[in-house]
């Protein structure tokens, strides 16, 4: 077939009615379809999709094209930085000839643009503090945080109803230690109904917990915990706001920062509406270095994550994973993801061969193409493209030419990055820590109170049985809410009402419209 009927195939098969995104222009043997576009419809985003590729083959440029278009047309996004390469969005792109030139091939004028970014940090140091509470991550991510092998996850399992149960809020790691403290020594017996736990085993849950303070994970655990509504923002110009969590100062701690970034993806899921097909999607989540996310998860981890990829697209809510290749994500997971960019690969060893062809098999047949060897002719900002069309199919698998990011392709000074920080009205909101009363101080206020009980044990003996009840409707209801069957009946309405990966334990604001 020739480049005419190339041409027709591919303009045929990427023109969408409807507002999309533009990924780039065909390829065919080194020749670009000067009369055809490769696009993205902007409703299927919420379809989910992967960004895969060797390194330095243009991933990240990808992640910026896809960022900036999403902002002008009024979708916030969410995207991690390890390297500090994406703080360039906040700054509009240098030209040259060669992005002049790239911008021409794809059709476009090189229009040097500049984005609305808010800089968050894991560490405070690179942006706004993010913080989140012990309770609201739940055993299961708490557990992926510390490394937990099954039979110290059941433990930390444990605890956490235990604390449910009498109401004891886990809010930062001083609590949570508090709370180990007190069940392996003095408040033994008070695990008489669950089990109970060994003292070694709480020694090996303190000193993960150590080893997370000394990592700087004491930072993120506490309040005021972050508000995920506030990623769903718009600025006075309609343009989404472009949230960057900076972690190139927090890279060598992958399970960490994936945990959190699966914590924040889960409370989405957790908080906002069912809405079904928007016609543009609410927020699109970006999820770099996926891969770390899911090495060495257990099976519990990895059911969860599928659901959250499973469900959250009808809260209108897109998730892209970002990583070298397709087998890095299970398969329950990638069979979730309906738009994919497969930048170049490279098969230097026979493991290598095996991942090209695993890759090559993930892709629809093509009457132009030889996939696998297509994938290792790839140039850097290159790609091989399929996505779903707004009737769900896939379109034709096309080898594109990417287009330019219009913001600026590296990082913006540290300075900057600083003083952006610092002007975001996030900052008076999130900056400073706040430690109410929690577990820690309810333990120590019940041994005071068990103290001041025993001291005044005669003097309630004098008290006489009808002084002894209940006075009123009121404190009634308490003491049954207060009985056995009343605190289960409060516990399962706390696991229903607050979702699938642990309670929430602050204040929920009300919001006006962005």
């Amino acid at each position: 077939m020739g480049a005419t009927e190339f041409e027709k195939v591919m303009s045929e098969g990427y023109a969408f009615p409807g507002a999309s995104l533009l990924l780039g222009a065909p390829l065919l043997e080194g020749a670009v379809a000067a009369d055809a576009r490769v696009r993205l419809p902007l409703g299927m985003m919420n379809r989910h999709g992967l960004i895969s590729g060797a390194t330095g083959t243009g991933k990240t440029k990808t992640l910026q094209v896809l960022a900036g278009q999403l902002s002008t047309a009024g979708v916030p996004v969410f995207l991690a930085d390890l390297k500090g390469d994406l703080s360039g969005l906040a700054a509009p792109g240098v030209p040259d000839s060669k992005l002049t030139d790239r911008a021409k091939a794809v059709g476009i004028p090189f229009t040097p643009t500049a984005y609305p970014v808010e800089f968050l940090s894991l560490t405070g140091k690179q942006g706004i503090q993010l913080r989140a509470t012990v309770s609201s991550f739940g055993p299961l991510l708490f557990a992926r945080a510390l490394g937990l092998n099954e039979t110290q996850q059941s433990v930390l399992a444990l605890v956490f109803k235990f604390c449910d149960d009498k109401g004891l809020l886990l809010l930062d790691l001083a609590d949570l230690k508090a709370v180990l403290q007190h069940l392996s020594g003095t408040g033994a017996a008070e695990l008489a109904d669950y089990g109970g736990m060994s003292k070694p085993t709480v020694g090996v849950l303190l000193r993960k917990m150590t080893e997370l303070e000394q990592q700087g994970a004491d930072r993120f655990f506490g309040e005021p915990e972050f508000e995920v509504e506030d990623l769903l923002r718009v600025d006075d110009q309609g343009r989404g706001v472009l949230c960057v969590l900076e972690l190139s100062d927090f890279q060598d701690r992958p399970a960490l920062f994936s945990t959190f970034m699966m914590w924040l993806l889960a409370s989405l899921y957790r908080e906002l509406p069912e809405i079904g097909d928007p016609e543009k999607p609410k927020l699109v989540f970006f999820f770099d270095e996926a891969h770390l996310l899911f090495e060495g998860a257990g099976k519990a981890f990895l059911a969860q994550i599928e659901q959250v990829a499973r469900l959250i697209r009808s809260k209108g809510v897109g998730v892209f994973f970002v990583t070298h290749t397709p087998k890095d994500v299970p398969p329950d997971v990638l069979a979730q993801l309906g738009n994919r960019v497969q930048h170049a690969l490279r098969a230097f060893t026979p493991d290598d061969e095996k991942a090209l062809r695993a890759t090559a098999n993930t892709f629809p047949r093509s009457q132009f193409y030889d996939i696998p060897k297509t994938l290792t002719s790839l140039g850097i900002g290159e790609a091989l493209v399929t996505v779903l069309s707004p009737r769900g199919t896939p379109t034709p698998v096309v080898a594109t030419l990417l287009a330019p990011p219009l913001s600026l392709m590296g990082p913006i000074p540290p300075q900057d990055l600083e003083q952006r920080a610092a002007r975001s009205p996030w900052n008076a909101e999130y900056a400073t820590a706040v430690d109410r009363e929690s577990a820690r101080e309810q333990l120590m206020a019940r041994a005071q109170g068990a103290a001041a009980t025993v001291a005044a044990a005669p003097a309630a003996s004098r008290r006489t049985g009808a002084e002894a009840e209940p006075k009123s409707v009121v404190e009634q209801l308490g003491k049954a809410l207060g009985s056995p069957a009343g605190r289960s009946l409060q516990r399962e309405l706390v696991r229903g009402i607050f979702g699938v990966l642990g309670i929430r334990t602050g204040t929920r604001r009300r919001r006006s419209t962005w």
